[in-house]
């Protein structure tokens, strides 16, 4: 069977050649007659797999080395808790921006540990834009700054970092996480989960700066407390093995084609072929302010809700898949994700015209 042209926000594509990479490595990882699903996390064939993804992660996006590493599981969901469990330990005050359902509920989950504040939201135009922020109405002596870069649901992003001074600012990247170079030095954490750009399901990252560690509330579940986590190198129980195995084969991946620098040129190129024919559509329309686009979710729908279901089952059958968008915004999306190529891209704007001439 061909393989489809996968648009899925996540668990979303992968690479052909890391996963033929995996195929060849399955039954017998580099000699060790055995798979890296079934081999003990405290053996040193693993130890080289974990210490390489981190070593290759440290260098794909230059970071600091007052920065830690985290190999973590329970999805970006659970960071939502882990967050102010070890940094509301200040005035307990934090700030957050609505962008979207995950910041949302980011939000909801701090409001059981602290005094939270929402200094800017977009809900107003269903989270159709980035809000401007006014630093007059920033929290000055808040525990940290939260903000979900990339917006899935809703296909934006910041594409300015905001400037909380001295507040360390926290983001969920999960969905343009290593699809640009980013400085990783202007934020105190930033987090996502793999499954959409970096491995398969099972695997959260976690990159914290270092004076923010040790300061977990004392109810802190161990397995949400970074410092016990940072200290026992992400295996203070077995970790997601297979998913920071694929994420190591990815990272290379990623370096062999240049690095964060050619994966933006990629994705930058990508994304414009799918706007500039959105944006000359008659039928098609993408409801996000043009300046706050995403390059990795593109949201858009027809001038029906027939045609919109009508566009999801022939664009189905003709191997385009997981192109219907979210349930509570409804329409299409298209996650054009690293491993998407261009072509993919290419393909889909051919098959958006010919859909478009017969309807």
């Amino acid at each position: 069977m061909a393989r489809v042209y996968n648009f899925s926000a996540g668990p979303s594509m992968l690479p052909e050649s890391v996963l033929n990479r995996a195929a060849a490595e399955m039954l017998d990882y580099k000699g060790s007659g055995q798979s890296v699903m079934e081999m003990s996390h405290r053996s040193k064939v693993y130890e080289e797999i974990i210490f390489s993804a981190q070593s290759l992660l440290r260098e794909v996006m230059n970071i600091p080395d007052n920065y830690k590493v985290l190999f973590l599981q329970g999805g970006a969901s659970t960071q939502f808790s882990a967050i102010p469990l070890n940094l509301l330990n200040g005035s307990g005050k934090a700030d957050y921006v609505l962008t979207g359902q995950f910041s949302t509920k980011a939000y909801k989950e701090a409001l059981k540990y602290g005094d939270i504040k929402i200094v800017a939201s977009s809900k107003d135009k269903t989270f159709s834009y980035i809000p401007k922020l006014n630093k007059a109405d920033f929290t000055p002596d808040a525990d940290y700054f939260y903000i979900c870069m990339n917006n899935t649901i809703y296909g934006t992003v910041f594409h300015e970092i905001p400037d909380t001074g001295k507040v360390p600012l926290v983001a969920d990247v999960s969905s343009c996480f290593l699809s640009e170079p980013l400085d990783v030095s202007k934020f105190g954490i930033i987090y996502g989960g793999a499954q959409k750009n970096v491995a398969p399901a099972g695997l959260t990252i976690t990159i914290v700066r270092e004076d923010l560690l040790g300061h977990a509330r004392d109810i802190t579940p161990t397995m949400l407390d970074y410092k016990i986590m940072s200290d026992s190198d992400s295996m203070y129980n077995t970790p997601p093995c297979w998913s920071i195995y694929m994420c190591k084969l990815v990272l290379e991946w990623i370096k062999s084609l240049g690095g964060l620098e050619a994966m933006k040129e990629r994705n930058v190129q990508k994304a414009k072929i799918l706007y500039d024919f959105l944006d000359g559509s008659k039928m098609f329309n993408n409801p996000v302010n043009p300046a706050d686009r995403s390059m990795m979710n593109v949201t858009f729908v027809a001038s029906s809700e027939e045609l919109n279901a009508k566009f999801v089952s022939q664009a189905t059958a003709a191997g385009f898949v997981n192109i219907k968008g979210h349930r509570s915004v409804g329409g299409m999306r298209a996650s054009i994700y690293n491993a998407m190529p261009v072509e993919g891209v290419e393909k889909l704007v051919e098959f958006m015209k010919e859909f478009e001439a017969n309807n």
